[in-house]
């Protein structure tokens, strides 16, 4: 578990294609300082497992990890090449303060920004957002882009067909994550809230607040008696 506070911005060291999957080595001193084989990172908001560390040529640690088919078709992990600035975060410490929110690495899809509207202390970033993720964005609530944790500042009303959602960006979050290198037409990783998801789930299965599940909202299962 995650917490969306970037430590520090990575770079890609090495990107090779293992079948359906890649192997990145990625140079990050900090994130690497204390991870131990098996250890959880998230790479710009991908939850990977560290199987190696090393060293580049010009001495940076660096660490390993192996990214499955899944992860690829549904982040931009797959658009990595040696170079890429990427955000990195170690998974949280039960004994420090939350300060972002729960961050899981599970990422749902991507987003595409549409525009960045820069003002006196901040910019405003919006993404056009998949209709089948839009009923887990709220207006206030929190979103996870390329594994920082922010707010949703505004939101499309669900009467428009093309949903978008805004984000409201300070000096530290730009400077101290690549958000602050975004161009429109790039991709992000989208995490919701786990909590909104959960709901959904619930909702679309039919349960109630009491955690009963509704039989009116089951397709009925037996036959019609004479």
């Amino acid at each position: 578990m995650f917490t969306g506070l970037i430590e520090e911005i990575g770079e890609v060291v090495s990107v090779e294609p293992v079948d359906d999957s890649l192997r990145l080595v990625v140079a990050g001193p900090l994130v690497t300082s204390d991870a131990a084989h098996g250890a959880s990172i998230a790479v710009s908001g991908v939850c990977l497992t560290v199987i190696d560390r090393g060293h580049t040529a010009d001495d940076r640690a660096t660490f390993t990890a192996d990214v499955m088919a899944q992860s690829i078709a549904m982040s931009t992990i797959g658009d990595v090449a040696p170079g890429s600035r990427v955000n990195l975060e170690r998974a949280v410490r039960v004994d420090t303060r939350l300060g972002g929110h729960i961050v899981q690495g599970h990422v749902d899809g991507t987003a595409t920004l549409v525009s960045a509207t820069p003002h006196p202390a901040w910019r405003v970033l919006r993404f056009s957002l998949d209709r089948a993720l839009a009923p887990l964005l709220v207006d206030k609530g929190s979103v996870t882009l390329s594994g920082v944790s922010l707010t949703v500042s505004a939101i499309a009303p669900e009467s428009e067909p093309d949903q978008w959602f805004e984000v409201s960006l300070i000096p530290e979050t730009l400077t101290a994550t690549i958000l602050g290198d975004l161009e429109p037409g790039d991709r992000v990783n989208v995490e919701t809230d786990i909590l909104a998801r959960h709901v959904a789930r619930m909702l679309r299965l039919g349960v109630s607040s009491t955690g009963v599940t509704d039989a009116s909202a089951q397709p009925n299962t037996e036959g019609h008696r004479a």
